[in-house]
């Protein structure tokens, strides 16, 4: 369960905090090495960022201990919201604003450690539960064991608005039955960086079955354990994500792994769910989270049509010139965790995927892949890279993507080296399904992280040389590595790829064609090539087409002369 592998991950950080000490080996010096430091204009600090873990050094984070992260930009910052989480737990060292802790930017580069909103779960969640148990004949749980999840943030009326997730792993039943449930609440600010400025309006949505409150243990084996494909919960009241549609209709798009995703509508004033209301405007609540009711929203995207574990969480929405693109997380968060995205022209869709496959009616695995575990030669590389806010730059209006990245396990003989997590912003680029069609735009995101460099087009000259080319298709557990892919100036290309290349300045696109195979259109960019020692600017690139089930990474490692 998804449960149990943030404890796992948790006790492991939890272990190993207390036993790590300094290793100059690995270039970690002073809490000074994580902030503002450049070389070449790009970033310096080191990945691994163990001797400044602990909560004393929490203002010299940066982008370390980041996870299910939410951004937006208010009153001249980003902010960034997450899930409680951090190496060794330092996040419960907090005496104030100890959960859903944040960070804020001015340039997507360097963060600042701000506190979340909350001490302790709202007093509504144990009340709201508690009340449901009595409903279904179940002794009330007088200490519930909370968890503090992936929170959304957007700007709305003027505040910043965030929906969070608490989650109560209590056995509903107590004995070997499901977790308890998760409910979403709602809070806003107009001062996030205070958190004693945070409004908390409560109770939006809970955990809600199909079943009737008597079912909550069908499904269990012969040892009355719960059988993962006939969970009692439908929808999981976890992961909102929220977006204002092209008509100014607000909606809060929720689940993780039962059954899919879940959309409903929101009263853009109140926040709350608009079926909770009457045709006379009054609060009339959302009805008992059992026997599918509908109030509880409609499935709009989901990976297995008739099973409930989905191996599928963390929805993100956004909309781009005539689509809403719906981000989704697959599988385990420790290293398989992998970012696919789907489209639709209506937020209600149905959403389709690359292929043409209607994911709504049909369910199924989708493509591109936006994000995989993988790994550039000389490096330990990342893992568990997904879970993602997806935003525009300010100014700019360019996309981004930003989620964990977790270090494989044994990093620098660190047993639970898989428990750090580092911020990962990296630049989204909109390439085509096919050569064929290029106006045809999906997104996909860069294969190394983003470093504030100058945004300037690659030019023709820099396209010949040999990078580190991945074939990004998916494995779960599986670190895809590169092979070398040479482009010669003649327009040849060997190595990974055999066959004709070319370049399209104008557009930024590079077209790699193989002599046998399919030809990719790959967006090119400037990026910094983090893996280098000391990093430096390098041309980067990222593509897909719709029958390959798989995106390709690039990144330019040596140049070719064209004397």
């Amino acid at each position: 369960m998804r449960i149990q592998k943030y404890l796992i991950v948790a006790l492991l950080g939890a272990m190993t905090f207390a036993a790590c000490t300094k290793d100059e080996g690995v270039g970690i010096k002073t809490r000074e090495d994580y902030q503002g430091k450049v070389e070449n204009g790009i970033p310096t600090y080191p990945d691994y960022y163990i001797d400044v873990a602990g909560w004393d050094y929490r203002m010299s984070w940066n982008l370390a201990n980041v996870h299910d992260p939410s951004i937006a930009y208010y009153d001249g910052y980003y902010y960034m919201f997450g899930t409680d989480a951090s190496y060794g737990n330092e996040h419960d060292k907090a005496s104030i604003g100890r959960h859903f802790q944040g960070k804020r930017s001015k340039d997507l580069v360097n963060w600042t450690h701000i506190y979340g909103p909350f001490n302790e779960a709202p007093t509504w969640v144990k009340d709201s539960l508690n009340s449901i148990r009595g409903r279904m004949n179940l002794a009330p749980i007088e200490n519930p064991n909370y968890g503090y999840w992936a929170p959304v943030i957007r700007v709305v009326d003027g505040k910043l608005r965030m929906y969070y997730s608490i989650v109560i792993d209590n056995q509903i039943d107590g004995k070997n039955s499901w977790g308890e449930r998760a409910f979403i609440g709602m809070c806003e600010t107009t001062d996030p960086s205070n958190w004693l400025a945070w409004e908390d309006h409560g109770y939006v949505v809970g955990s809600s079955t199909d079943k009737s409150p008597e079912k909550f243990r069908e499904g269990t084996d012969a040892n009355g354990i719960s059988s993962y494909g006939n969970a009692y919960f439908y929808y999981n009241a976890i992961d909102p994500t929220y977006i204002v549609d092209q008509d100014g209709k607000h909606w809060l798009i929720y689940g993780s792994w039962h059954s899919g995703f879940a959309l409903m509508e929101i009263d853009p004033a109140s926040g709350k769910p608009k079926a909770a209301y009457d045709d006379n405007g009054n609060f009339v609540g959302l009805g008992e989270p059992w026997n599918a009711n509908p109030n509880y929203g409609s499935r709009i995207a989901t990976r297995h049509k008739t099973y409930r574990w989905q191996g599928s969480e963390g929805p993100e929405i956004i909309y781009k010139d005539g689509y809403y693109y719906l981000f989704m997380a697959y599988d385990g968060l420790d290293v398989p965790y992998n970012t696919r995205v789907l489209r639709a022209s209506s937020v209600e869709g149905p959403y389709y995927d690359i292929t043409g496959n209607n994911n709504t009616a049909n369910g199924g695995d989708s493509y591109p892949i936006v994000t995989h575990p993988y790994a550039f030669n000389g490096s330990h590389g990342w893992v568990g890279i997904s879970h993602c806010a997806i935003f525009q730059q300010e100014g700019t209006g360019d996309w981004f993507y930003c989620s964990q990245g977790r270090l494989p396990s044994g990093v620098y003989e660190n047993a639970s080296s898989n428990a750090i997590m580092m911020g990962h912003v990296r630049r989204i680029v909109w390439v085509p399904s096919s050569a064929d069609d290029l106006d045809d735009l999906w997104p996909l995101s860069l294969p190394e992280r983003y470093a504030g460099l100058a945004k300037t087009n690659v030019k023709a000259s820099e396209i010949a040389g040999t990078y580190e080319h991945i074939n990004l298709k998916y494995q779960a557990s599986v670190q895809q590595t590169p092979t070398l892919l040479t482009l010669a100036s003649d327009g040849t290309m060997s190595g990974a790829l055999s066959g004709v290349w070319s370049f399209d300045e104008s557009k930024q696109y590079l077209t790699l064609a193989p002599t046998s195979g399919t030809k990719v259109v790959v967006a090119v960019f400037h990026e910094a090539d983090w893996e280098a020692s000391p990093r430096k600017e390098t041309v980067v690139y990222a593509g897909t087409h719709k029958s390959l089930n798989a995106t390709w990474w690039g990144k330019k490692v040596e140049t070719t002369s064209t004397e």
